[in-house]
């Protein structure tokens, strides 16, 4: 039986294009890069999203997964993080209906996705702060809009 709180995640399911721009790691900076995601039900307990980029994403990584879930026991959000480089994150994570966020603060970096959701478009960016999140600077965009 599905946890009511992850109920409200169903807007995220699909099958979506994704841009993603305004990268400062990109030549030019606002160069778009295409890609597609799925998001999906495993079993009642998680969503999975599996995220894939053509072309040149220069520093980026080109396949990531994020497992979304909750800790009953601290009442959370979460979400593991997974790509091609064999790296692993845990960010905390919070979703509202229209407002989805994920955020790690470990020793290495800080790192945070703010999405706006909508029905049939998520509007995100990905931020990263070296100095324990004192200030932060833009990755870059992403968009998902549902197919």
């Amino acid at each position: 039986m599905r946890n009511k709180d992850l109920d409200r995640l169903d807007v995220l399911t699909g099958s979506w294009d994704t841009t993603l721009t305004n990268a400062w790691f990109l030549e030019p900076a606002d160069q778009e890069v295409p890609g597609s995601a799925t998001i999906e039900w495993l079993a009642d307990a998680f969503l999975v999203a599996r995220w894939t980029m053509q072309g040149d994403v220069g520093e980026a990584t080109s396949e990531q997964v994020l497992v979304l879930g909750r800790s009953d026991a601290r009442d959370e959000l979460t979400a593991l993080y997974h790509d091609e480089r064999g790296v692993c994150r845990v960010f905390d994570m919070t979703f509202d209906g229209s407002r989805w966020t994920l955020v790690r603060e470990d020793p290495d970096m800080h790192q945070r996705f703010v999405a706006d959701v909508s029905p049939d478009r998520l509007d995100g960016r990905w931020e990263a702060s070296e100095d324990q999140g004192s200030t932060w600077r833009k990755d870059f965009d992403l968009i998902f809009t549902r197919r």
